[in-house]
C-alpha cells in the first residue's frame, strides 16, 4: 500500500489534483506514524486496511457534522475524499455474503444463542478482513441469534 500510494502522490502532483494529493499524503502519514510506534517495524494488510477505515470514519463523520452546519462545501469536499480512501480498501461484502459468512461461521462454531453474540463478531471482524464494518455485522450477527 504504501508503494501504491508513494505513485499516486507522484501522480497526483503531475495532474495536478490537489485533492488525491491531499488524501495520498493523509494516508502515508498515518502509515509513517504506525510504523513509527514502538515495537512496530512492518505493517500488515490488516493493519492498513485498520488506518485505511480510520480516515475513512473520520471523512464521513466530518461530512456528516458539515452537513449538520449547513456546510455543503465542506461536506462534498470530504465526501470525495472518503471515496478516494475507499478506493484503497477492498471491495466491502454484500449483505448476502456477509450473511453467509456469517452462518458458515455459526455451523463450525457450533453457535446458537445470544450468549455466544461476542464471539460471532469478533470471529467474523477477523475473517471479513476490513470488507464489513462492525456496525453491519453487529447487525446480521443480532438478527440471526434472535
Amino acid at each position: 500500500l504504501e508503494h501504491e500510494i508513494t505513485n499516486d502522490i507522484k501522480l497526483a502532483m503531475l495532474a495536478k489534483n490537489r485533492l488525491k494529493l491531499e488524501v495520498c499524503r493523509s494516508i502515508k502519514s498515518s502509515i509513517l506514524l504506525s510504523k513509527s510506534e514502538k515495537g512496530a517495524k512492518n505493517i500488515t494488510k490488516e493493519k492498513e486496511i485498520e488506518i485505511l477505515q480510520k480516515l475513512l470514519k473520520q471523512r464521513q463523520y466530518s461530512e456528516k457534522i458539515f452537513l449538520e452546519q449547513g456546510r455543503q462545501d465542506l461536506a462534498n469536499n470530504e465526501r470525495i475524499q472518503a471515496n478516494i480512501i475507499s478506493l484503497y480498501l477492498p471491495k466491502p461484502f454484500s449483505i448476502d455474503e456477509l450473511e453467509s459468512l456469517v452462518d458458515s461461521i455459526m455451523l463450525d462454531n457450533n453457535i446458537n444463542s445470544m450468549a455466544d453474540m461476542g464471539k460471532l463478531i469478533s470471529e467474523t471482524l477477523k475473517l471479513s478482513q476490513g470488507r464489513a464494518t462492525g456496525k453491519s455485522i453487529s447487525e446480521i450477527v443480532r438478527k440471526k441469534l434472535s
